[in-house]
C-alpha cells in the first residue's frame, strides 16, 4: 500500500493507473476507522481495480465549540486495517497541504437548501465544510466511483447534489449502514460513549424501527408520530436535537403521498451526540 502525502504525488500515481487502464474507487475518510469504514472499502474493491482511501480530519467542517482538537486519531491503526484489506495507496495531506493560503482565504462549495436543513441547522457551516473538502479531494483523485457510508444520509445527499450540479464526472455510491450486534450504528464517535450510555444507545435504531413499521401500517400523522418518538427517546435519557420524517431524494417534507421515506435523527446522549435514520420504500 502507497501512502502519499502530497497531490502531487497522488496525480503522478493517478496518471499511472490511468495508462494502465484501470478504475479508481475513492474513500474519503476522518480516519479512527472501524467496520463501517471497511464495508466502504470491501464496496470500492468489489467495483474498482483500484481504491484509495483517505484520511484527514478536516477542521472546515468543525464548529467553534466542537470537538476537532478532541477527534479521535488513531493512524498506525488505520493503517493497518487498510493494508490487511488491500488497499493500494492512502492519501494522508496535511492541512497545509489541502488549504495552502488558509482557511480564511479558503474558496468553498456550499449546496443551498438541503445543506441549511436538520444537522445543517444545528451545525451552521458544517456543509459548506465537507461540500468543500470533497471537491477538492474529487478534484485531487479524480476517482470513478466514491463511496460514502448511508449513516451519514444527508451529508450523502449534499455530495450527490454537488456531483451533480457541479457537472462532474463520476458515480456516488451509498453503502447500507453498518450496525452493532445492537443495532447502534457504527461510528468514530461511539468511543465517547460510557458503558451505561453504550446500553442505552441502541433505543435510537428501535425507535427509527418502530416508526418504520407504523408509516408502512399506514400512519400519516407525522407530526403526532414524531412527538410521541421523541418524548420516548428523551424519556430513556437522550436529548433530541431533531427527528425528522422526509423524502430521502431531497430531504424534504414527507406527506401522505410519499412513496420513498427517510427518518433522520440527531440526539445527544451525555456529551456525545449522535446520528443515525432508517430509509425504506411504501
Amino acid at each position: 500500500m502507497k501512502s502519499l502525502t502530497t497531490v502531487e504525488d497522488l496525480r503522478a500515481q493517478r496518471s499511472a493507473w490511468v495508462q494502465a487502464g484501470k478504475t479508481v474507487g475513492f474513500v474519503p475518510t476522518m480516519g479512527n476507522l472501524h467496520n463501517g469504514h471497511m464495508q466502504l472499502v470491501r464496496a470500492a474493491k468489489a467495483e474498482c481495480d483500484i481504491v484509495v482511501v483517505s484520511i484527514f480530519v478536516n477542521p472546515m467542517q468543525f464548529g467553534k465549540n466542537e470537538d476537532l482538537d478532541n477527534y479521535p486519531r488513531t493512524l498506525d491503526a488505520d493503517k493497518e486495517k487498510l493494508e490487511n484489506l488491500g488497499v493500494d495507496a492512502v492519501f494522508l495531506p496535511s492541512v497545509a497541504e489541502m488549504y495552502p493560503r488558509g482557511l480564511e482565504q479558503q474558496t468553498f462549495v456550499e449546496v443551498p437548501g438541503i445543506s441549511s436543513i436538520l444537522c445543517g441547522e444545528s451545525r451552521p457551516g458544517h456543509f459548506r465544510g465537507v461540500a468543500t473538502i470533497v471537491c477538492k479531494l474529487f478534484n485531487m483523485v479524480s476517482p470513478d466511483t466514491a463511496f460514502f457510508g448511508e449513516k451519514d444520509f444527508q451529508q450523502l445527499q449534499v455530495i450527490r447534489l454537488m456531483a451533480k450540479d457541479l457537472s462532474m464526472g463520476l458515480s456516488i455510491n451509498g453503502v447500507p449502514t453498518e450496525r452493532e450486534t445492537s443495532g447502534l450504528a457504527m461510528s468514530s464517535r461511539n468511543g465517547y460513549l460510557t458503558a451505561h450510555e453504550r446500553e442505552i444507545a441502541p433505543v435510537i435504531y428501535q425507535q427509527l424501527c418502530d416508526m418504520k413499521a407504523a408509516i408502512l401500517a399506514g400512519e400519516t400523522d407525522f407530526k403526532s408520530l414524531i412527538s410521541t418518538v421523541s418524548a420516548h427517546i428523551n424519556k430513556s435519557g437522550f436529548r433530541t436535537d431533531y427527528l425528522a420524517v422526509k423524502n430521502a431524494a431531497d430531504l424534504t417534507d414527507a406527506t401522505a403521498a410519499s412513496t420513498e421515506f427517510v427518518i433522520l435523527i440527531a440526539a445527544y446522549l451525555g456529551s456525545t451526540r449522535l446520528i443515525d435514520n432508517i430509509h425504506f420504500s411504501k
